[in-house]
């Protein structure tokens, strides 16, 4: 294949975020793209039944939001012709267990809600010629050759009374399927030898409201970008989060993990407002009319499979976004890794196209989890703080306990201090707008540690344990990849 050319046909199986951000990019590389969804496409923005997590808060990090707009120029323009707002200059509350940061935010990002993303970047993609939507269908199994090495499409059935079934081919066939991807069994029900996945059973649940501004408060809108109320492990109470999305509603969402669920009753609802360390959000909504009752959403465990070290892998098959891994959405990771995937994806085909390489699936699976990893290890770190949260993993979590620590006494320095710039850095790091690297380093954890007497105390045993400076023992107390971010 010339730098020119294009490959032949690319099946994507789902048509959410992760289904549309694979498709986009496939449509530089294939003639045609065809993208095979369950649901039935709304004719306005509105949630879809495949996905009953979008009715939640969604958002973009920073990196999330780049990669986006490179692949997708002016879609904010898109958003805000809907109604989004703007974050620039709005007030941002952040309390945590150690006080409170009030601010300016200082970037134009742009809030919507998660229907009218998917509306906005569903409509982008029906104007490439050569991809097209299959709605209304599950895919059932994947087809591959008679030895099975190689995928060449999926068999399709329709949804509803008929229930046909037909036989689609591809070149290559991309799971995007979310949660409810069945690839795991697809594989080895072709006699394909899958590694159990590393599981957080974390038992989280959050619950969301939508409330609507009276006009005599519409200056809300204006002066508010978000109150977050973050949950205190120690004490066990939800976390509490307020801001805006579309046409001047608002959301508040109550969150934990630990099995311990916020209510989707709507009395209890507010009263467990009410309840948060902070009133700032209960004094708020006192005068807000709901526009929805609470909704509900659990999930049990956080999942993070391991394609990529699988010995025989058939090609022609790749797979992204949730149907590779999952996060805790307090994070808003979720969608971010999804775009940071399909950048990687983006660069081995272009890489592919000007020298194909050997096993070209493999190597792109390998790619996705160096992306994948340090994501999971920072939900891993978070959620392992709360009672009843357990990780349940082929290998033990490297520089956990030491990490914990240490992202703890980095929060409690940047809040004590009323360090904009570390408090920036610690949420940049956590919503992987910047690598890892830039909180554990050694320089930087040697200042931070040595402010406080819990810092001082962790340094002396870990002097104490390797018996040499926290320089010359960093690499055995941090996760590997750090390193290599």
């Amino acid at each position: 294949m010339t730098n020119s050319q294009k490959a032949g046909k690319a099946i994507v199986i789902g048509g959410g975020m992760a289904g549309l951000l694979t498709s986009k990019v496939l449509s530089t590389y294939y003639e045609e793209v065809l993208i095979v969804e369950r649901d039935d496409f709304p004719e306005k923005p509105e949630e879809r039944p495949g996905t009953p997590q979008a009715f939640h808060p969604h958002r973009f990090t920073r990196r999330g939001a780049e990669i986006l707009g490179r692949l997708f120029p002016g879609y904010e323009d898109d958003l805000l012709a809907k109604g989004a707002p703007t974050s620039l200059n709005k007030t941002v509350h952040q309390m945590n267990q150690y006080g409170t940061m009030v601010g300016q935010y200082p970037r134009n990002d742009i809030k919507f809600s998660r229907a009218v993303l998917e509306w906005v970047l569903r409509k982008r993609i029906n104007e490439i010629p050569h991809v097209r939507f299959l709605p209304k269908h599950d895919v059932v199994r994947l087809v591959t050759t008679q030895d099975r090495s190689a995928v060449t499409g999926v068999q399709v059935r329709e949804r509803g009374a008929r229930g046909e079934e037909k036989q689609l081919t591809a070149d290559i066939v991309f799971d995007a399927s979310g949660r409810s991807s069945k690839l795991a069994r697809w594989l080895e029900q072709l006699g394909y030898e899958v590694p159990v996945p590393d599981l957080l059973k974390v038992d989280l649940g959050y619950s969301t409201r939508r409330y609507k501004l009276p006009s005599r408060l519409l200056h809300l809108a204006e002066t508010w970008d978000v109150i977050n109320i973050a949950g205190q492990p120690a004490n066990g109470t939800f976390a509490g989060v307020f801001s805006f999305i579309e046409n001047q509603v608002a959301e508040v969402m109550l969150y934990r993990p630990g099995g311990h669920y916020p209510p989707v009753n709507a009395e209890e609802f507010e009263q467990s407002i009410a309840k948060l360390p902070s009133s700032t959000i209960a004094e708020i909504l006192q005068e807000l009319e709901p526009i929805t009752t609470p909704r509900g959403y659990r999930v049990p465990e956080l999942y993070r499979h391991h394609f990529e070290r699988m010995q025989r892998w058939p090609a022609g098959l790749l797979v992204l976004g949730d149907a590779f891994c999952i996060y805790d959405p307090i994070f808003g990771q979720g969608m971010t890794v999804a775009a940071m995937e399909a950048e990687v994806l983006e660069e081995c085909l272009r890489e592919h196209r000007k020298s194909p390489m050997p096993h070209f699936e493999q190597q792109v699976l390998q790619k996705m989890q160096a992306v994948i990893e340090p994501a999971w290890w920072l939900n891993c770190a978070a959620d392992l703080q709360w009672q009843g949260v357990e990780y349940v993993g082929s290998e033990p979590l490297q520089g956990i306990l030491f990490g914990q620590k240490y992202m703890d006494l980095f929060l409690k320095h940047a809040t004590v201090g009323g360090n904009w710039e570390l408090y920036g850095l610690y949420w940049a790091v956590n919503t992987l707008s910047v690598s890892l690297r830039e909180i554990m380093n050694p320089q930087l954890a040697s200042t931070v540690l040595a402010a406080s007497d819990e810092g001082r105390q962790l340094l002396d045993q870990l002097l104490q344990e390797y018996g040499h400076p926290l320089e010359e023992v960093w690499a055995e107390i941090v996760p590997r990849f750090v390193f290599s971010a």
